[in-house]
């Protein structure tokens, strides 16, 4: 299975973030459309079908890399 950049998902998870927040506080359709189109894009990106599994997803494998690359890991 291809998986999305790392810098990508990072840009993915924070972007939907964000759009939640922002739909929570100012429920207007501009915000949900937007936030739809970011979940939409997540699941895409993680092969997966639910907003909140592409979360969990993307978020094992953001962490997954950091601690292959070290950034995780205390000196």
């Amino acid at each position: 299975m291809l998986r999305a950049h790392q810098a990508v998902l990072k840009d993915l998870v924070e972007r939907y973030e964000t759009l939640r927040a922002l739909h929570a506080d100012r429920a207007t359709e501009a915000a949900r459309r937007r936030m739809n189109d970011a979940a939409y894009r997540l699941c895409e990106a993680t092969g997966t079908r639910e907003v909140d599994t592409a979360l969990l997803v993307a978020r094992h494998q953001l962490s997954r890399t950091r601690t292959a690359h070290g950034s995780l890991l205390s000196r």
